[in-house]
């Protein structure tokens, strides 16, 4: 069952890519890639050049996974000329793997693309998404986008996925004199569920984890989500949490069924969290 609606990053992206992995290549890869192919010092190479589509890029990504080779950081870059020189990392959100009494909470890769598109193509679960995907190799070539990637967390049980969240630490709003002090101060949480896996208070669990990462770990200051007001197991679970309802939109959003529906926003500030 799906949790609460979220914004699905646009898959068109920058067209330049660095991909760093562990050890070092020998010279055939830069062929066989179409990269530029460098080693470092550290012992970890990176392959770096432009791709036409984010298809190509998760065909590189998968290559590279079915060979065996393990992937350490993607970059993304605004130039396609040159991967490397004006590619900027997008670091995982989440800092590091979170364990909870039942549950692990970690960074997503590109081999999860697979599993979270089981649930997600459902349509008891794509009801209340952005996107319902129906195509997997479609959906493998946004999963990998970099923003979308570094957002998305996985969560296990006994090493099944049974669901994914966002957590997108953005700016709050503020005036120019103090916008410095707003940066990075917000973040918004969404959660779907593999229906599979309802029932036992998981949902419940990862997000009371990922508010503690938010609060603690991250620093915010305020923790934010929204929903369709008919998505009624997800405003419960935002009031379970202690989130509390703020905006209440009327006919504000059109549900791809052609019905303007009525969406709703919760949030929680670091302060009541402590409390």
């Amino acid at each position: 069952m799906t949790i609460s609606r979220t914004a699905t990053p646009d898959a068109a992206g920058p067209s330049a890519y660095e991909l760093r992995v562990a050890g070092h290549l020998d010279d055939h890869w830069s062929s066989w890639f179409g990269l530029a192919l460098t080693r470092h010092p550290d012992g970890t190479s990176t392959l770096a050049g432009a791709m036409t589509d984010q298809a190509q890029l998760h065909g590189v990504l998968a290559r590279l996974r079915d060979l065996g080779v393990t992937l350490l950081s993607l970059r993304a870059a605004t130039d396609p000329d040159d991967g490397r020189a004006h590619g900027s990392a997008v670091a995982p959100v989440l800092p590091r793997p979170v364990r909870t009494d039942r549950l692990v909470l970690r960074p997503a890769t590109p081999g999860d693309a697979d599993a979270t598109f089981a649930y997600r193509r459902l349509e008891s679960v794509g009801q209340w998404l952005t996107e319902l995907p129906t195509d997997l190799a479609s959906y493998r070539a946004t999963f990998v986008d970099p923003t979308r990637l570094a957002a998305t967390v996985v969560v296990e049980r006994d090493g099944r996925t049974v669901g994914d969240l966002m957590l997108r630490v953005e700016d709050a709003w503020a005036q120019q004199e103090v916008a410095d002090r707003a940066t990075g101060r917000q973040a918004e949480l969404g959660w779907v569920l593999d229906p599979a896996c309802t029932g036992h208070g998981y949902a419940t669990e990862a997000v009371r984890a990922l508010l503690r990462v938010s609060f603690h770990d991250l620093g915010v200051r305020r923790v934010v989500a929204t929903c369709f007001l008919d998505n009624v197991a997800s405003w419960r679970l935002m009031e379970r949490v202690g989130m509390r309802r703020e905006a209440h939109a009327v006919r504000e959003s059109l549900h791809r069924s052609g019905r303007w529906l009525d969406t709703v926003t919760y949030a929680l500030l670091a302060e009541d969290h402590q409390a």
